[in-house]
């Protein structure tokens, strides 16, 4: 699964056509592409706040605990592949509306393999300053719209106006479901679960 990585950026199309073809189950695709993929920011996270620092303008780095690093990488790892289930779920179940059945192993594996390129981003997080942050993330997020509506006709084999209608549903639900995680976020921070800065 990990050789679809490459032929996303730089043959999608193809790429995609090759997926289609493919049928793994949920379990396999998790353990040969979507575990992987997902540790990428998370431990470029833990790296890149333990070790770097947020950056942010001229002031001196600011450095978590490893505790506090390791829990939060955790955390969001957690909420990355869940995330990925619940698209892939959404995903399984709009298909209805467009007289499409994909088992729900393709579902999770289109949203999985769409997502890629905000796994990939992560890397950015091992130097967790505020310009390359926002820069690799406008990026992976721009890269990942375009995946989905050049991928989505394609791996659903919809014409192109049912594709993008498809294609804006599940953007749509992406959205909510960052925001419900951005607003889970906040309620355990609010709970004390926040970050602990290490002491210089």
């Amino acid at each position: 699964m990990m050789h679809h990585v490459v032929g996303l950026f730089t043959h999608p199309d193809q790429e995609w056509r090759q997926i289609r073809s493919e049928d793994e189950s949920i379990r396999h695709l998790y353990l040969t592409h979507t575990l992987l993929l997902a540790a990428i920011p998370a431990v470029a996270a833990f790296i890149g706040t333990t070790q770097v620092g947020w950056v942010i303008g001229n002031r001196a780095p600011v450095v978590l605990t490893q505790h506090a690093a390791a829990w939060m990488a955790l955390m969001s790892y957690a909420a990355m592949l869940g995330g990925v289930a619940v698209m892939g779920t959404f995903i399984h179940w709009m298909a209805r509306t467009y007289d499409k059945m994909p088992t729900m192993a393709r579902s999770v594996a289109f949203a999985t393999h769409t997502a890629t390129p905000l796994f990939i981003g992560g890397v950015a997080a091992l130097y967790p300053h505020l310009w390359l942050g926002m820069l690799a993330g406008l990026a992976a997020v721009a890269y990942t719209v375009y995946l989905l509506y050049v991928g989505l006709p394609t791996f659903m084999g919809l014409n192109e106006d049912e594709g993008f209608l498809f294609s804006s549903s599940v953007l749509a639900v992406g959205l909510i479901v960052l925001v419900a995680i951005i607003a889970l976020s906040v309620i355990i921070w609010g709970l004390g679960v926040g970050p602990v800065y290490a002491l210089e």
